[in-house]
């Protein structure tokens, strides 16, 4: 039997050991001033990343492993995010597949080692696009709704044509289409298409019309599955005390939501939503950091400390 051959116990297809590579990838976000922000290593913007291997006892030590190695820093909560394992993504060595498993994982920028070796680069600086917090991007107005139009009138038949067109208004919010913060990923993956970014191929021309960083190999396609996931789990899940401070006031938790999502909630109706399910409690303490009138500050309740799957807690997104 060849030696590099596997078979499961119930005799499924054999798979040689040397034709796929399993790597893990790290989207660890952070929020600083109003600003989210995503952890990068070296001097490129890459994504904290290693392969998988024999000594690791499971998959998230060996992530946690690779990432306090690369940036110093101990990862707190973590969970799977998605496998991407695509044709095109092809290893260093010939007709070798790469599996990439992403996790996301939430902290606070403080609780870092500063190390050289890595940063923490504003999410917004990949996706420009995504932030609707002061009105519509120009470089989505200006930039990419005229290339993307284009790219849908280049189809050769009329029904790809128009297929084309509804996608990018259904993505980007064109011909007074609601904006869908949770289509992040969806958005990035019709630019690919389109190749209006420096991944696809498009060159200069890409860069000057897409605007945006781009990323080593598909971390940024990595990175827009995670944004897409922590915008759509804030809604129903209260992961985003995992970004807040011990105490913090209503505000400050108001703006590091708003900043996830790219876009304003209404005030009222995210302090009464936020008091209605109980997610936090007062400290007794003020803070004088405000710039006016001293603002209480609150913590996450303990309850729901202890239980952070808690069904049906969500907070309000909805435009100011």
């Amino acid at each position: 039997m060849d030696p590099q051959t596997t078979r499961t116990k119930k005799g499924k297809a054999a798979v040689k050991a040397d034709e796929a590579k399993v790597d893990l990838t790290a989207v660890v976000v952070a929020v600083n001033d109003s600003e989210p922000c995503v952890l990068t290593v070296g001097h490129a913007d890459t994504l904290p990343s290693g392969p998988f291997a024999l000594e690791h006892r499971s998959l998230q030590s060996g992530l946690r492993g690779w990432v306090e190695q690369q940036t110093g820093h101990a990862l707190g909560y973590i969970e799977q995010l998605y496998t991407f394992a695509d044709r095109d993504r092809i290893g260093t060595e010939r007709h070798q597949r790469v599996i990439s498993i992403s996790y996301l994982a939430l902290t606070r920028k403080e609780q870092a080692t500063n190390s050289a070796a890595c940063g923490w680069q504003s999410w917004y600086e990949y996706f420009p696009w995504e932030d609707h917090r002061f009105g519509t991007p120009p470089v989505l107005l200006d930039r990419l709704r005229p290339r993307l139009i284009e790219w849908a009138g280049g189809a050769s038949e009329p029904t790809t044509q128009r297929e084309r067109r509804q996608r990018a208004a259904i993505a980007f919010g064109f011909d007074d289409r609601h904006w869908n913060e949770e289509l992040t990923l969806q958005r990035y993956e019709l630019l690919y298409e389109a190749a209006l970014i420096e991944e696809a191929g498009g060159g200069r021309d890409a860069i000057a019309a897409a605007a945006g960083k781009p990323m080593v190999a598909d971390h940024r396609r990595i990175l827009a599955t995670g944004i897409a996931r922590l915008r759509s789990k804030i809604k129903y899940r209260p992961v985003v005390f995992e970004l807040m401070r011990p105490s913090f006031t209503l505000l400050q938790l108001q703006r590091t939501v708003e900043a996830l999502a790219g876009r304003l909630i209404n005030k009222p109706n995210f302090r009464r939503l936020v008091e209605q399910q109980d997610l936090v409690e007062e400290t007794g303490e003020t803070s004088l950091d405000t710039g006016g009138r001293p603002a209480k500050l609150y913590r996450f309740r303990h309850a729901v400390l202890d239980d952070r799957a808690i069904a049906g807690t969500k907070l309000p997104l909805a435009r100011a």
